[in-house]
């Protein structure tokens, strides 16, 4: 019996494991949804929009380890995919994406949706071939798998449907896939070099990255020895935070005032897995020694004294072995105590009466006088009764900030958002990801009200596929992050407010549970009950607009432009509001 070039391919990554499948279908691609329909351990999941489709199977594809697979159709239907595949490149998660294409006579004749998928994906795929034969078909699957294996990163199939439908030749050899990343360490004499320079240095400050999340043990260990603080990036929040006795939060713009102590107070930065692209945040005038997998990322930030390319967990047990125990833990002892500190203060604003204490009563004056409900309230009560287990998607924006202060993560917790590429909307999709790789753990989304309404279509695909993601919508009628780059620079708010629906009863008419908040006294039984739920759920919580993420260091300029802003503001009657 024949076998078509669109079974071959479906049969083949269901045996590498692959269980879902996500897009929207076309008729260019109706030998392989035809294929996927006959193929018991795949499960179709049709999406409204395909930009949701690359974005979900990105976040099976960082959970699982294994390749995620999205599909668009021909022409516009693959350009839908491009943000999404855009995340998976940033992100280094392996996909796959299997796009349409015209019949194989008109292609090269402007045909009606033709666009050249192999020019349009050059940048974003680390593979991108159009199979033009089916005696190419199983090597070129091959090929593309094993690209966004090994990249990670994205690889793209570009099928044109009558070469879909043709059978394959009767000798053709099914693909093979072998993921295989041993792990790398430095020379030895490298390695001297960086013990020499950490064993000459009083103090030592560690800034560690997702690159070092599978080597926590070592890392740890190291720590101890160097009595060094840790500065974790967001992305090694997960596997890093949990009782780490070294860590004092994340830098930049979602940081804490700790880790500019930290910074500053280490005669050596010692950076772990990490290309942490935020310039303007890492100290001047230290010796930098970067360990990192990819040497294209050594020096890449910050001028560095010593490079040593290896993965982590080998890199630092052999280095552990040539730095002596530092004894002295002033550094350390200083950057825990203003941590802490910071955390204090932090909690105090999660309190539903804050705003009626004497500090809160001036506060809210300043920025709640419409008594408004806090969002770090909102985000400490989510970690509060979130799962252990939990996984967590957020927005890019000011959900991402509130998460990163109140969200902590156990040993089981994932984190999830588009950490590097920085796209909208993203929360959402990347839950109905992660909700379909495992439909009994539970799937937090942060999600921005402005991301949020980007894909809402989608919130369709939660209730049509049985997806019970968590949706916890911080609806502050803002671009709130965008409304503080313009203040901290001295611009008015402008283009930034959101004439945005009542989401809880846009999402009960879907189909989803929704319930509104507007009461901080509210906050905790709704969070409670809404995460109880069975089903996908959507919690609109009306937050204050005005509320402001200091970061862990503000130069005079920033504050001197947030005043300057907010005089503006009050002259315009508040920006376009």
């Amino acid at each position: 019996m024949s076998t078509t070039v669109a079974e071959m391919i479906v049969t083949a990554l269901a045996d590498q494991g692959v269980r879902t499948v996500w897009g929207v279908v076309g008729d260019a691609l109706n030998p392989v949804t035809d294929a996927i329909r006959r193929e018991d351990r795949l499960e179709w999941i049709g999406v409204r929009h395909e930009e949701v489709a690359a974005f979900a199977a990105g976040a099976q594809a960082q959970l699982s380890g294994t390749i995620g697979v999205c599909m668009g159709t021909v022409g516009p239907g693959s350009i839908h995919l491009l943000n999404g595949l855009y995340d998976a490149k940033k992100s280094h998660a392996p996909l796959l994406a299997i796009c349409g294409q015209v019949p194989l006579e008109e292609l090269g004749t402007d045909y009606f949706q033709e666009v050249n998928n192999d020019l349009l994906f050059s940048d974003v795929a680390v593979f991108t071939r159009t199979i033009s034969s089916p005696t190419q078909a199983s090597t070129l699957l091959e090929q593309a798998v094993q690209a966004a294996l090994s990249g990670p990163g994205v690889a793209v199939l570009t099928l044109p449907g009558d070469v879909g439908g043709a059978d394959l030749p009767k000798d053709a050899t099914p693909p093979r896939f072998i993921d295989s990343h041993p792990p790398t360490a430095p020379a030895m004499e490298t390695l001297q070099k960086a013990a020499d320079l950490i064993n000459g240095a009083s103090t030592v400050t560690m800034l560690v990255g997702q690159g070092a999340r599978e080597a926590r043990a070592e890392v740890l260990a190291l720590a101890e020895q160097l009595k060094s603080p840790m500065v974790l990036t967001l992305k090694a929040k997960e596997g890093l935070e949990f009782n780490n006795p070294y860590q004092v939060g994340q830098s930049g713009l979602i940081g804490n005032p700790a880790t500019t102590r930290a910074f500053e107070g280490g005669d050596v930065l010692l950076m772990i897995g990490t290309d942490f692209p935020y310039r303007e945040w890492y100290p001047q005038g230290k010796t930098v020694i970067q360990i990192d997998a990819r040497p294209e990322h050594l020096g890449r930030r910050i001028p560095i004294a010593l490079g040593l390319v290896g993965h982590a967990e080998p890199t630092v047990a052999a280095l552990r072995k040539l730095v002596d125990e530092k004894t002295e833990t002033s550094h350390l002892d200083s950057a825990r105590s203003h941590y802490e500190s910071w955390c204090e203060r932090q909690q105090a604003l999660t309190n539903p009466k804050h705003d009626e204490t004497l500090i809160g009563r001036v506060q809210k004056h300043f920025d709640n006088t419409d008594e408004r409900i806090r969002p770090e309230l909102l985000a400490q009560a989510v970690d509060r009764h979130a799962a252990p287990d939990a996984v967590f998607t957020t927005d890019t924006g000011m959900s991402t900030v509130w998460l990163s202060r109140f969200v902590t993560m156990s040993d089981r917790r994932s984190l999830l958002g588009s950490f590097n590429l920085g796209s909208m909307a993203n929360a959402m999709p990347q839950a109905l990801g992660a909700a379909a790789l495992d439909r009994h753990r539970q799937v937090v989304a942060f999600c921005g009200d402005g991301g949020l309404s980007m894909l809402l279509g989608d919130l369709i695909t939660a209730v049509s596929h049985d997806l019970p993601v968590k949706l916890i919508v911080f609806n502050n009628g803002r671009l709130g992050m965008v409304k503080l780059e313009q203040e901290q620079v001295g611009l008015p708010e402008f283009g930034t407010v959101l004439a945005n629906p009542d989401f809880a009863a846009v999402a009960r008419a879907i189909g989803l549970h929704a319930v509104r908040v507007e009461d901080p006294a509210d906050v905790d039984a709704a969070v409670r009950d809404a995460l109880a739920h069975d089903g996908p759920v959507l919690l609109d919580v009306v937050t204050n607009p005005e509320e402001i993420a200091v970061p862990g260091k503000v130069k005079v300029a920033q504050g001197w432009g947030f005043a300057i802003a907010k005089i503006r503001e009050s002259l315009l009657s508040q920006g376009d509001s």
